[in-house]
């Protein structure tokens, strides 16, 4: 019981989705996919990104 409420919003959320006009930018969307951004892609990563994402690591790696 109950479902009635949860239906009813992806029912919704389905018809927003599906009729809304969209402003895309595929030319970013393509860069995006192929990896061709406009930022410096020398393979060098910022200590302060390693330093933020450094509690996801492997420790069993070392």
């Amino acid at each position: 019981m109950g479902r009635g409420r949860a239906k009813a919003k992806q029912t919704k959320v389905a018809r927003d989705l599906k009729y809304r006009t969209h402003e895309t930018d595929f030319g970013a969307l393509a860069s995006e996919l192929h990896g061709s951004s406009g930022e410096d892609d020398s393979g060098q990563v910022e200590p302060e990104e390693l330093e933020k994402w450094s509690d996801y690591s492997d420790s069993r790696r070392d």
